[in-house]
């Protein structure tokens, strides 16, 4: 391992288990679960943003499959939006009939959080914050992944040099002796599954498809949490479903398509120009093997060029 790939596996640490999680949670404190899931789904927008810049995407406006990747971007973070912004007329379903809704009507989650102007400002840059700094993970990613290829190894040192970084935070910030008091509550059983579930499974398994497809691709699929989340709370918590729900996850389903679509015709024609640079080999009328294709090409070029200087050296020596 160099000094620069541990560099890089540094700020992957700072970004993930540091920045993005405490600022997360504290924009969450301040405006509440709904507004904070509904900031988090322009995380696929940001990315593909970023990608761009960085160049790792291109653009190129007149084919469909970037067109494709595009719409489907924008329609997906438009239907999370939509199923947060937009709540509609409640869903009676067989499996939540008989069941008080809580919270006195409002959306679960959403009661007991009346944060002021300064507050709701503070949070909302917070949530912002944490979402950059998940895009500039899924960069980041994607470049130290080509130079250090063990998953494995790459998510145990981001999620432990990002324990350390997060000591070190908790020093600075917490003055309480008691934030360190460990209990076995439903707050330890929270914390566990949050490093082992969402930081250390979600990195590796994040590592791998951002390898095989790229930052944009894994990205996309950001906001099928909040068809998860109503899915499970629904049959779990029995909740209520309410028709803004069902029209987002309709939205979401048909911006993944377009995304998926896209990139699986990138690939076909990656693969098509792939085999097209490759030397195919033919028989000619001789019965002797001819190469077809940008290799031979390339070699009948050499060959010119060595017959052309075999001509000049033998016209000098005739001189």
């Amino acid at each position: 391992m160099t000094w620069s790939i541990f560099f890089q596996i540094f700020v992957l640490a700072l970004l993930g288990p540091v920045i993005d999680q405490n600022f997360y949670y504290v924009g969450l404190k301040y405006t509440g679960p709904t507004f904070a899931c509904a900031m988090s789904n322009i995380l696929p927008a940001m990315t593909f943003v970023m990608a761009v810049i960085f160049r790792m995407e291109k653009i190129e406006l007149k084919k469909v499959r970037c067109q494709a990747k595009i719409f489907g971007t924008v329609v997906t973070v438009a239907g999370a939006m939509l199923m947060t912004l937009y709540k509609g007329p409640l869903m009676h379903l067989p499996w939540t009939n008989g069941h008080a809704q809580p919270s006195g009507g409002e959306a679960p989650g959403a009661a007991g959080v009346d944060p002021t102007a300064r507050e709701w400002f503070l949070g909302s840059l917070f949530i912002i914050i944490a979402t950059l700094a998940w895009a500039s993970l899924f960069i980041l990613q994607t470049h130290t992944i080509k130079k250090y290829t063990a998953q494995l190894s790459l998510t145990t040192l981001i999620c432990f040099i990002g324990t350390i970084q997060a000591i070190a935070v908790t020093f600075i910030m917490e003055r309480r002796v008691s934030v360190w008091t460990i209990g076995f509550d439903m707050n330890l059983l929270a914390a566990a599954y949050a490093g082992i579930v969402t930081s250390s499974i979600a990195y590796y398994v994040q590592g791998l498809v951002i390898q095989k497809t790229g930052p944009v691709f894994a990205s996309a699929f950001s906001p099928l949490m909040m068809i998860i989340v109503a899915v499970m709370g629904s049959f779990i918590l029995s909740e209520k479903i309410y028709l803004g729900a069902v029209l987002g996850a309709v939205v979401i389903v048909v911006g993944l398509y377009a995304v998926l679509w896209g990139k699986h015709k990138e690939t076909q024609e990656q693969e098509a120009d792939a085999k097209a640079a490759l030397p195919v080999a033919s028989k000619g009328p001789d019965g002797a093997s001819v190469l077809q294709g940008a290799a031979a090409a390339a070699g009948d070029d050499d060959g010119m060029r060595s017959a052309s200087n075999g001509r000049g050296a033998g016209s000098a020596s005739a001189v």
